[in-house]
């Protein structure tokens, strides 16, 4: 595997971690509204 071919994967790896997160931080978001509302 080159340089740049690991520069990628790290690359590919952080952006799921960070999409990953937000996903997770928006649904316990809409959970906790919910049961706000209630």
């Amino acid at each position: 595997m080159t340089s740049s071919g690991l520069n990628l994967a790290v690359m590919a790896v952080t952006l799921i971690g960070w999409v990953g997160i937000f996903v997770v931080v928006f649904a316990l978001d809409r959970r906790v509204k919910k049961l706000e509302e209630r």
